[in-house]
């Protein structure tokens, strides 16, 4: 079944009201008919609203409501994926696949080590775009929310956004103790917010590294195998999937 992301305000008492550019993608590429039934949801409660396509005007399409369905799919937890800004198109491979795993949000790392440098109208642009390529991964996974792509922070920034969450983790190459990961892991509660640092190519500076352990975040090991940055991200929110669920 289709899954379109709405506005809540396109939500009416008994009808939904699609706008926007789904509306070309449900008539002259999905070619559906009315009577047809979709999926709808706002990207904020995760409740799927199943409506029937109505009618079709010449800006939007009308549905009616037939039942909400209360099942939800988002993970129990919150995951924040702090990443590092990779090199050419890493970062959207990296959106992609976080989202299908259930992050919450994707805070892109503006860090010393990082090749791409953003400024204020660049930063901007991207943002954007990234943000477009989480609600189509969404929608592709039928997610109960869209994720949202936040502005890059500074190392400083993200770990005073990252202070009032719960579980706080850091791959670093220099922990090596995978039984102590594995418990790390495992004491993660349902409900729990839970922030993952991962650095750029070549990884974080030490005095970066000091920085973060100094605000209260865990230093972990990914195994005795070195990872690239779109691989070590996805491979924590894999474990967090398996364990949480």
């Amino acid at each position: 079944m289709y899954q379109f992301f709405v506005d809540s305000s396109q939500i009416l008492d008994k009808k939904i009201i699609i706008t926007g550019g789904d509306v070309n993608h449900i008539k002259n590429v999905l070619r559906l008919k009315p009577g047809e039934e979709i999926a709808v949801k706002n990207g904020v409660d995760g409740r799927e609203y199943r409506c029937g396509i109505e009618e079709f005007t010449q800006d939007s399409v009308i549905c009616g409501l037939r039942f909400i369905k209360e099942e939800g799919v988002e993970l129990p937890s919150k995951i924040y994926l702090f990443q590092g800004l990779p090199k050419a198109d890493k970062m959207e491979l990296i959106i992609q696949k976080s989202v299908e795993l259930g992050v919450f949000e994707v805070i892109p790392l503006a860090v010393k080590r990082c090749v791409v440098k953003l400024d204020e109208k660049k930063a901007a642009a991207k943002v954007n775009r990234w943000q477009g390529i989480a609600e189509a991964a969404a929608k592709q996974s039928k997610r109960g929310i869209v994720p949202a792509v936040r502005e890059p922070m500074t190392m400083r920034e993200a770990a005073a956004y990252a202070r009032g969450m719960d579980v706080k983790l850091i791959p670093y190459e220099l922990a090596d103790d995978m039984a102590h990961t594995r418990e790390i892991i495992e004491a993660v509660r349902l409900g729990e917010s839970v922030a993952v640092f991962i650095g750029p190519e070549g990884g974080f500076e030490q005095s970066e590294v000091e920085e973060a352990l100094a605000a209260g975040i865990e230093p972990i090991t990914l195994g005795k195998r070195i990872l690239r940055t779109e691989t070590a991200g996805l491979t924590v929110l894999s474990w967090l999937m398996y364990h949480l669920e």
